[in-house]
C-alpha cells in the first residue's frame, strides 16, 4: 500500500474533507492530515483517515418550539416498491421497496456519502446508481474513513445523496447529526435511511424513533420529508425474537414461534375493524414496526 492518503480515499474526496472542529482545509503530511486553520491533527490509522474529533467540540443547536408538527404532504405508510432491474437483488439487509427508492446519478462525478458504511458493502450498488462514493464509520474496520456523525469532517454542500443506515440508534445527539448531515448536502440531495423502533436496546443505541420522532429530528434539521414508512419485513415480533429472545435460534425455528402470533394479530386487528373498535387499521403496522425507514430532501 502507497503510504500516501490518495491510496486510502478518491481524489473526489479527498477534496471534500474538512477540519471536524473547525471545518478549515487540510493538509496532507507525512502521518495524516493536518487542519490550516485550528492546527488539529489527524492520524492515518492503518488503511483508513482517521477524522474523528481530537477533542470536545461544542455545537450550537436550534429548535423551534410551540408550533405543531406539520404533518403535510408526508407519507407514512409502507413504501411501494419501484421496479428497478438494474438494482433488484443487491444488498440481502435492505428491504426491496427501499432499494428501489435508491436515486440515481443524473450527472457523472456526482457523490454519495455512506454513513456509518461498515466495511462498505454497499459500494458496489452505489458506483452502479452512477455515484462517487465516500464512506464513513465511527469504528468499523474497512471504513476508508472514520469520522464522527455529530461532527461531520466534510466542507458545507458536498454531497448529492446521503443513505443512513440504521445509524440514528446510535447517536448521543441525532438532532445534531441530522444537522450535521443537511449542511454537508447540496441543495435538492435526497437523504433515505433507516432507524430502529421497536428493536430492542443493542450495541450502543439510545434513542430508538418512532414515526413521529424521525420526522420531528428530520423537520428540525431543516429537511423535506416525503416518507417516513415501516418495514414490513421487520416487525416488533420479528425484531425482539431475533435480537432478543432467541438470538443465534436456527431462522426456521424462530419463525415457527412467531408465525402465529403474527397470524392472531392479523386476524384481530381485522375483527377489531369491523366491530367498530379500531378507527384506523394502518396504526397496527406502525405501531408494531421494528424500524421505519425514511426520505427526505435538503
Amino acid at each position: 500500500m502507497k503510504n500516501d492518503l490518495r491510496s486510502l480515499v478518491s481524489d473526489n474526496a479527498r477534496t471534500l474533507m474538512r477540519c471536524a472542529h473547525c471545518g478549515a482545509e487540510l493538509i496532507d503530511t507525512a502521518t495524516g492530515m493536518t487542519c490550516s486553520g485550528c492546527a488539529a491533527h489527524y492520524r492515518r490509522l492503518g488503511t483508513a483517515v482517521d477524522l474523528r474529533l481530537t477533542s470536545r467540540k461544542n455545537v450550537d443547536l436550534r429548535c423551534a418550539v410551540g408550533e405543531e408538527l406539520d404533518l403535510t404532504g408526508i407519507e407514512f405508510g409502507p413504501l411501494e416498491l419501484k421496479v428497478d432491474p438494474a438494482t433488484s437483488g443487491r444488498a440481502w439487509h435492505l428491504a426491496p421497496e427501499l432499494l428501489s427508492h435508491l436515486p440515481r446519478a443524473t450527472s457523472a462525478g456526482q457523490t454519495m456519502l455512506d454513513l456509518g458504511c461498515g466495511k462498505g458493502m454497499h459500494r458496489g450498488l452505489v458506483s452502479d446508481l452512477g455515484y462517487d462514493w465516500v464512506g464513513m464509520d465511527y469504528s468499523e474496520e474497512g471504513a476508508p474513513i472514520l469520522g464522527d456523525a455529530h461532527a461531520l469532517p466534510f466542507a458545507d454542500q458536498s454531497f448529492d445523496f446521503v443513505m443512513s443506515l440504521a445509524v440514528l440508534e446510535h447517536l448521543r445527539n441525532p438532532l445534531v447529526a441530522m444537522q450535521e448531515c443537511f449542511r454537508v448536502m447540496k441543495p435538492g440531495a435526497a437523504l433515505i435511511g433507516t432507524v430502529a423502533f421497536m428493536e430492542p436496546f443493542h450495541g450502543n443505541s439510545y434513542y430508538h424513533h418512532s414515526h413521529l420522532g424521525t420526522l420531528s429530528s428530520l423537520l428540525s434539521a431543516g429537511f423535506r420529508v416525503t416518507h417516513v414508512a415501516p418495514t414490513l419485513q421487520w416487525s416488533v415480533l420479528q425484531a425482539q425474537a431475533e435480537m432478543a429472545f432467541f438470538p443465534r435460534m436456527p431462522s426456521v425455528l424462530r419463525r415457527a414461534v412467531i408465525m402465529p402470533l403474527l397470524w392472531a394479530q392479523q386476524a384481530w386487528w381485522s375483527l377489531a375493524t369491523r366491530l367498530g373498535k379500531v378507527s384506523d387499521p394502518s396504526l397496527r403496522i406502525r405501531q408494531s414496526a421494528g424500524s421505519f425507514a425514511f426520505i427526505a430532501y435538503r
